[in-house]
């Protein structure tokens, strides 16, 4: 067997507990599309599993030259299915015609960047079983008015529910990072649209949570400029509005932007 070294740069920690693994894979039972794509299947602890599994259309996406090499002579059969590419980079709607799961235990460091793509993509991914930092998941998962609830928590629940599985401590991987992990279960939720103007939303969003200590009418000074200010939602934190409530404050900019 070729040794997959585990690098810092790629964020990489890789699961060597089967068990573990098993009960990932479990996750995606009985969903309804069959095209599976795991994100930096490394030294293949899912990838042996998903690969036996007859029912689904598997692929599997790569960046390491190393572990790519070694899951190509582990796994033949995957043939083009295996991937050599920047997740990041890869263009999901021109490559995939139909709706698809992600999964995979996902590098740390760019864990948040694969949940904003596929946000951007959240119509053609309908489930993605993923394993994180269980900080972020605490976050994706907080609701409002909890202090880890933020940017990802709003943008993510506006289209997903979210369901945490269960934590997985540091001595699983190789190597094992300082921090817990934890699998969650996005699920896309029946919200076709969000009722406003979608790029100002995600603006309001991520503005209103940069400077989260300020309140709303501070924080979004430069896109209020001479709108009137005097509703109540304007003299509230982001973190004590709800989804809703930021639908409802875009549109009150937005009618007055007009």
């Amino acid at each position: 067997m070729t040794y997959v070294r585990p690098k810092k740069s790629l964020g990489q920690h890789f699961l060597k507990d089967q068990n573990i693994a098993q009960k990932i894979v479990n996750a995606i039972d009985g969903l309804a599309q069959n095209i599976v794509l795991e994100i930096g299947p490394g030294t293949g602890v899912l990838t042996s599993i998903l690969v036996k599994r007859e029912e689904i259309d598997f692929y599997a996406i790569e960046v390491d030259q190393e572990a790519y090499n070694y899951l190509k002579s582990a796994y033949p059969l995957l043939g083009e299915n295996l991937l050599f590419k920047n997740f990041l980079k890869f263009d999901i709607k021109e490559f995939f015609q139909g709706p698809i799961t992600i999964i995979g235990n996902f590098p740390y460091n760019i864990s948040s960047q694969i949940l904003f793509k596929v946000l951007e993509n959240r119509n053609l991914v309908l489930d993605v079983v993923c394993m994180i930092q269980k900080e972020v998941a605490d976050r994706i998962k907080a609701s409002h008015g909890n202090k880890t609830y933020g940017i990802l928590s709003v943008l993510l629940q506006a289209f997903y529910n979210i369901d945490y599985l269960f934590t997985v401590s540091p001595k699983v991987f190789n190597p094992p990072p300082k921090v817990n992990s934890a699998v969650i279960h996005l699920k896309r939720n029946e919200r076709k649209k969000l009722g406003c103007d979608e790029k100002l939303f995600f603006k309001v969003v991520k503005l209103g949570f940069n400077q989260r200590r300020k309140v709303l009418r501070n924080s979004l000074k430069s896109i209020l400029l001479n709108l009137p200010i005097d509703n109540e939602i304007f003299g509230k934190r982001p973190e004590q509005l709800s989804v809703e409530d930021f639908i409802y404050l875009t549109n009150l900019i937005d009618s007055g932007l007009k």
